[in-house]
């Protein structure tokens, strides 16, 4: 005679996100760029949105913004000038359930 049992897995309240979890390396641009302070302020924006991490897509062009994927804890990548935007709207369209945000520069929008 065989027993058998279920388990039930209940779901973890989740931590609310914090700058500290979300941040993957030290920024390495120029002193004074302004890539700083956009970056401090997706930081802000990510802990207000309280998404969750394994969620976030960060994508961005070349440049100094191609950076930014490296600071953030998440999924990432950068491409040559203009490629990051077609790539962006191909996960959206595939992923409706990832958070995907581009960084790019002057070369990246013409």
């Amino acid at each position: 005679m065989s027993t058998e049992s279920t388990t039930t897995i209940t779901e973890q309240p989740r931590e609310k996100l914090s700058k500290k979890a979300i941040t993957a390396d030290h920024p390495t641009w120029c002193p004074g760029c302004g890539d700083f302070a956009v970056l401090a302020s997706f930081y802000k924006v990510l802990e207000k949105r309280n998404l969750d991490h394994e969620k976030i897509v960060t994508l961005a062009g070349i440049g100094c913004s191609s950076r930014f994927p490296y600071f953030v804890n998440g999924h990432g990548a950068h491409f040559i000038h203009g490629r990051a935007v077609p790539l962006a709207s191909g996960i959206s369209l595939a992923r409706p359930d990832l958070h995907v945000f581009l960084f790019g520069g002057d070369g990246d929008g013409f």
